[in-house]
């Protein structure tokens, strides 16, 4: 059986792979009780871990410095208590070979060269470019899934990125292009680039660092 994150880890956890988010956001992320989840986050506000946020049209709770080194603390015990360093760092060392041909798909969706403009954006005209990146991304979410099973069989926190990643890719052969690097929303950018995000943590790596584990 996968091992069950506390409530504790799995509600600043999620405020790490999101950046900012609202307690529903926080609840609906790991399948949380709201009641608990705004009960725990006013909590760690009063001990200065987590702090509300806003900017534009957009506002919520996000980690303190002091929240950042708790949830690295917690992260840490986890990995000790379940000993499973091992298997998650052989997953990130395989991820990361995966991640680098996913960069080059998500700026070959961005940028279609022209002839005198080697940077010009993509405006999605030329079908069959935008269905070799596709393609890309599908060889991608086969490839990568074996990987999150490996993770999910192990931390239960893990589960639900190839399912997201597939929605993504379903929502783009409805004509929803947008899927594919949205700002906002489980686009396929936007999963990958928390799965990432979500091995750099369990392991403590900070991104930009050399990804050697």
């Amino acid at each position: 059986m996968p091992y069950d994150s506390s409530p504790d880890l799995l509600i600043l956890h999620a405020l790490r792979l999101m950046g900012m988010a609202e307690d529903k956001a926080v609840a609906r992320r790991f399948g949380l009780e709201q009641d608990l989840v705004s009960e725990s986050l006013l909590d760690h506000q009063a001990v200065g871990q987590v702090e509300r946020v806003g900017f534009a049209d957009l506002c919520g709770w996000t980690l303190t410095a002091l929240g950042h080194a708790e949830h690295e603390r917690l992260l840490a015990d986890e990995l000790t208590r379940t000993g499973l360093r091992t298997q998650i760092a052989s997953v990130h060392d395989r991820f990361v070979e995966l991640n680098g041909r996913f960069l080059t798909a998500v700026t070959n969706w961005q940028i279609r060269p022209l002839p005198g403009d080697p940077l010009a954006a993509n405006d999605h005209g030329d079908w069959r470019w935008d269905d070799r990146v596709l393609a890309d991304l599908r060889s991608l979410l086969r490839r990568v899934h074996p990987l999150c099973s490996e993770l999910d069989a192990e931390l239960a926190r893990f589960r639900g990125y190839p399912e997201r990643l597939a929605h993504a890719l379903d929502m783009v052969d409805k004509g929803e292009r947008a899927w594919i690097d949205r700002p906002r929303g489980d686009s396929f950018h936007g999963t990958w680039f928390e799965l990432h995000e979500d091995l750099l943590a369990t392991l403590a790596i900070t991104r930009g660092q050399p990804e050697s584990s």
